[in-house]
């Protein structure tokens, strides 16, 4: 194992210790942390055993494991992107229902 093997391995298990460990994610569904360490256990695989991911892009008809692993990556920013799109737009809609809320209750009859 070289040294760059190493390093992602870390990094990688550092992302997954961050992501367990903060606030949100402690308050996530259980299969949002198994989906964590399934990813870590499939990049660590992926680190240490990089021609496994060309055999898999070749059953999968891509040409080299790094194209296949673009690919993976480029959905899941999409994936990524869209569900934070969609969280904002929640948001801003219940800021709005109790922007709503707060004036009705604050309201007075005219000539008060």
């Amino acid at each position: 194992m070289n040294w760059i093997q190493v390093l992602l391995i870390v990094a990688v298990v550092t992302i997954m210790v961050y992501l367990l460990r903060s606030r949100r994610s402690a308050q996530a569904r259980a299969w949002v942390k198994v989906g964590y360490v399934v990813f870590v256990m499939a990049a660590i695989y992926a680190i240490v055993r990089p021609d496994d991911t060309t055999v898999l892009a070749n059953w999968l008809g891509v040409d080299r494991g790094s194209d296949l692993l673009g690919y993976a990556l480029i959905v899941a920013f999409l994936f990524t992107t869209i569900s934070t799109y969609m969280r904002f737009k929640d948001l801003e809609l219940k800021y709005a229902q109790l922007a709503r809320a707060v004036a009705l209750e604050g309201a007075r009859a005219p000539g008060e």
